[in-house]
């Protein structure tokens, strides 16, 4: 049974059933919420969720194919009474949406088909990617992924919504997710797009190296009425990225409608946000966010001003982007040594922002206890004794350790 997820309120009669797919790694909502709240006016609108994503926790038993998607689909729109829809889907999303207009053409009126391909990387890519994901689970992929799914700056600018489409990855169930892989392993429909003949506008985000652009201008050539978008600054989740343009693009190719151009929102007086933001940048927020925690990143972001923005694009780019994204050492190993770093040079307020850190890079109670035990010998009694009172006034918060009397 596919899970769906409604967009919009009031009425939906009388409106065409636009449906909406998800990628993979994401949910309905962290990624077509944007965009579906501009098109809710014109549409009724239902997005689905991949097994083992967002709303749907059932996990497939067996092997799990893109048609059998495409078919869960399908009984969506029969329980909702229609027949004929429009749809628009993102990557995997895409994939299901070739998939309806090979099995049902007589159902689907349009089809935009976002960052996606008639073939999606190889098979080989796809078993790595399920031995990875059951090595190491859905959260490993986290950091690797914020490197491909978001074009420059997006993480700066949308930090919110970057956040919420790690985290929806992030809590996708392992076995889910390698469900989905598999799926993609097994899809090729490249020799068959001559018998798609419905409307297809084919979107391809100019940064996107997951599915480039000539994959998706394949699809555009192959069916007999094709078109091909390209998206300057967007990479692989073009409708949370550029949720203004997807929306008017879709309006534009189903309904044939010109949207008013939204308003562009209004910065805050002397708060310039970074400067010249790229991939170290992009991949230092999205780290930052995962070790140090959403609220933490979010009040440092809300407290910056013109006097500190170059400071903290410094430390997500040097820091978190250049530093903590290096294979050279896992996680744990960097949080002892900068707790270590903490504990000699006198700086309680990260060593407590770092304690906690270390609880998220999986080091336990007693491991803590040991590097700060280590460090009095290298770093000074003193130090170390300050260092304990810190830690355990973390620990105690965190509920790790009872409280002392």
């Amino acid at each position: 049974m596919t899970i769906a997820v409604r967009f919009g309120r009031g009425s939906t009669a009388d409106k065409p059933l636009l449906v909406l797919g998800p990628s993979l790694g994401t949910s309905a909502t962290t990624l077509w919420s944007a965009a579906a709240d501009r098109l809710a006016e014109h549409f009724h609108i239902l997005a689905w969720e991949l097994p083992g994503h967002g709303l749907d926790r059932v996990v497939p038993e067996g092997p799990l194919s893109v048609a059998d998607l495409a078919a869960g689909v399908l009984e969506l729109v029969d329980e909702v009474g229609e027949r004929r829809f429009h749809y628009a889907g993102d990557s995997v999303g895409g994939a299901v949406g070739l998939q309806l207009l090979l099995d049902a053409p007589d159902r689907v009126a349009s089809a935009v088909l976002l960052c996606t391909g008639a073939r999606i990387g190889s098979e080989q890519v796809w078993n790595d990617r399920v031995a990875a994901v059951r090595a190491g689970g859905t959260a490993g992929l986290v950091e690797a992924s914020a490197g491909r799914w978001f074009g420059p700056g997006f993480v700066g600018r949308e930090p919110d919504r970057a956040g919420a489409l790690l985290h929806a990855l992030a809590g996708a169930a392992d076995e889910g997710y390698a469900a989905v892989c598999q799926a993609l392993a097994g899809f090729d429909v490249r020799d068959r797009l001559a018998e798609i003949g419905a409307a297809v506008l084919a979107v391809a985000g100019a940064e996107d190296a997951v599915t480039p652009v000539d994959g998706l201008r394949e699809i555009a050539d192959g069916v007999r009425d094709g078109r091909l978008e390209v998206l300057d600054g967007v990479a692989h989740l073009a409708p949370a990225e550029a949720p203004d343009r997807v929306a008017a693009l879709v309006l534009e190719h189903a309904l044939g409608i010109q949207p008013e151009p939204a308003p562009a929102p209004e910065e805050a007086p002397g708060v310039p946000g970074p400067t010249a933001a790229g991939p170290s940048y992009d991949a230092g927020m999205a780290v930052r966010r995962e070790v140090l925690g959403d609220a933490h990143v979010d009040r440092a972001t809300a407290a910056t001003t013109s006097f500190t923005a170059d400071f903290q694009q410094f430390v997500t780019e040097h820091a978190w982007g250049a530093v903590w994204t290096r294979d050279g050492l896992d996680r744990r190993s960097r949080s002892m040594i900068t707790i270590t770093a903490m504990v000699a040079l006198g700086h309680q307020e990260e060593l407590a922002m770092h304690v906690r850190a270390a609880r998220t890079n999986g080091l336990s109670v007693e491991e803590i206890r040991e590097v700060i035990l280590h460090s009095a010998v290298y770093c000074g009694v003193p130090a170390a004794n300050t260092a304990f009172r810190v830690a355990q006034e973390v620990l105690v918060g965190l509920g790790d350790v009872e409280s002392p009397v």
